[in-house]
């Protein structure tokens, strides 16, 4: 019994690592499709390649199509076209296949960080191994399996060891520096919104650093230590990326007090920790209806922000681990007042589980650890949760994965387009082919990157109810044949919206280039 006990973690561990293998390579031989935020920053890559500078997208100029204007891209961090394009680059890959390179990647060293930072906080071996089986059941881990999801993937790679970091430094020096300056500026290059996790990491070091410090100058010596190169970080990152333009952070939209303002950052626990919000579909933020209704989905948000509450409590108490809960409480902590505060002020964040994951992956071992002290009954019941939110991810992967293998179209980018069908897209890439001097207009950023000869215009999506923010959809001037691919649903009044943002053109020809998408094409 011991000996089974001393190889259990590795059992876990090595099934872990065999299954993400495993489904690595399904998706480099049929890659995964794409989340649209990284859509952008692919094609700022291609923009890159082609001689523009670095992470600006150039786009044909709205008050004259004939001309292009560029604008920085600060809206995200440039890992999630970057990383990709380091194994294209390495190894002559396309996009697609880049991607899943990326994910497998990210995924194992996520999975390694995080048992090792388990660990290094006080759990054993075998708690430290079921924990990160446990995240291996959530959704969100095998999202990038399914879509190409670019800074989540990439910033759970590294944000396991980023805490490991803060769990193992004990003292000030060139480590500690070191540590801070590098982490800072790699954990934005993953994903922007780290720089929460990196504010809330330097405070729990600032606290830890200090403990026994019983003079006010003492405190402040040991936030020198952090302050400096904390600062410097930050300043690298404001002065060479985010001052140049806009981010979700940056706006808001006035004052707004809901119920679910402060009460889904103390739910995300539990929200994140299992999956809640995803096997929901989304309970506040959903591109198809929530699945319970508003006032359910509201009430069941509020029920889970006390059972969150109650956990996070229960767990402080009884777990001996001081390293342990201190993170928690403190990153807990941070993230209810940084996303409290942007919900409040309506800043461009979207209510969803996935912004609050690392609070879902920090209450795990400390979940697993109280299960592990509580009766058969609880362990049997925990199980049963878990296997349940497994069986559900296993089937979205499943279901999404013969989606994109049997049914999206592919080009050459390599990834499975949702919004086009293969005859639809073989048209498109042959016209590009063609063509050197035309445009292309899409209502999705995926499509464009299918184009590499010729420019590109993405128009957003026209709701049902045919309401456009017409100057934000006008592009005059001409610029040489323009080619707009259409669902055949926009055959109506919504295709004659778009047509007329384009006042240069006229005698538009329609061709259905197949039973779902139509072309307009004129010169």
């Amino acid at each position: 019994m011991p000996l089974q006990k001393n190889y259990a973690h590795k059992i876990i561990l090595a099934a872990l690592g065999l299954i993400v293998i495993v489904m690595g390579v399904m998706i480099f031989i049929y890659p995964t499709s794409i989340f649209p935020d990284s859509c952008w920053g692919f094609q700022v890559l291609r923009k890159m390649q082609m001689g523009g500078g670095f992470n600006l997208a150039i786009k044909p100029d709205p008050a004259d199509i004939a001309k292009n204007y560029s604008e920085f891209l600060t809206w995200w961090s440039p890992g999630q076209y970057l990383a990709p394009y380091f194994f294209k680059s390495l190894f002559g890959l396309n996009i697609g296949q880049a991607a899943a390179v990326t994910s497998t990647v990210f995924t194992l060293l996520g999975l390694t960080g995080f048992y090792s930072f388990f660990k290094k906080a006080g759990f054993t071996a075998t708690i430290a191994a079921i924990s990160v089986a446990v995240i291996a059941c959530q959704q969100a881990f095998v999202v990038p399996y399914i879509f190409y999801n670019g800074g989540e993937v990439l910033v759970f790679g590294f944000v396991g060891w980023f805490l490991y970091g803060c769990a193992a430094i004990d003292k000030t020096g060139w480590k500690l520096l070191v540590f801070l300056l590098f982490s800072g500026c790699f954990g934005f290059f993953c994903k922007s919104s780290f720089l929460w996790m990196y504010g809330a990491g330097c405070f729990y070091l600032w606290l830890k650093l200090s403990a026994g410090q019983t003079s006010i100058i003492g405190w402040i010596k040991k936030g020198i230590w952090i302050g400096i190169p904390a600062i410097l970080s930050l300043a690298v990152i404001y002065v060479f990326y985010l001052s140049k333009g806009a981010n979700p952070a940056s706006g808001g939209s006035g004052i707004k007090l809901t119920w679910q303002t402060f009460s889904f950052p103390l739910a995300s626990p539990i929200l994140a920790g299992f999956s809640v919000d995803d096997m929901l579909g989304g309970l506040i933020y959903n591109d198809d209806g929530s699945m319970l209704g508003p006032l359910w989905s509201l009430i069941t948000v509020l029920l889970v922000a006390v059972l969150s509450v109650l956990l996070v409590i229960s767990i402080l108490r009884r777990i001996p681990y001081k390293k342990y809960t201190s993170l928690l409480i403190v990153f807990y902590t941070v993230a209810f007042l940084f996303f409290s505060y942007n919900f409040l002020r309506q800043a461009n964040i979207s209510y969803e589980a996935r912004h609050l994951r690392l609070i879902g992956l920090l209450i795990i071992p400390g979940a697993v650890y109280l299960v592990s002290k509580s009766k058969l009954p609880y362990r049997v019941v925990f199980g049963f949760i878990c296997f349940f939110i497994a069986f559900l991810s296993f089937k979205y992967f499943t279901q999404g994965y013969r989606q994109n293998k049997n049914i999206s179209a592919r080009g050459t980018s390599g990834l499975a387009q949702q919004f086009i069908d293969q005859p639809s897209l073989n048209y498109i890439m042959d016209l590009d082919r063609k063509n050197t001097n035309a445009l292309f207009v899409f209502n999705s950023p995926d499509l464009g990157l299918e184009i590499n000869d010729n420019r590109i215009i993405t128009l957003d999506p026209i709701e049902d109810d045919t309401k456009i923010d017409y100057e934000s959809y006008e592009h005059k001037g001409h610029a040489g044949p323009i080619f707009i691919l259409l669902p055949s649903s926009y055959m109506g009044p919504k295709s004659n919206i778009i047509l007329k943002c384009f006042p240069g053109y006229t005698g538009f020809k329609m061709e259905m280039l197949s039973n779902n998408y139509v072309l307009y094409s004129a010169k």
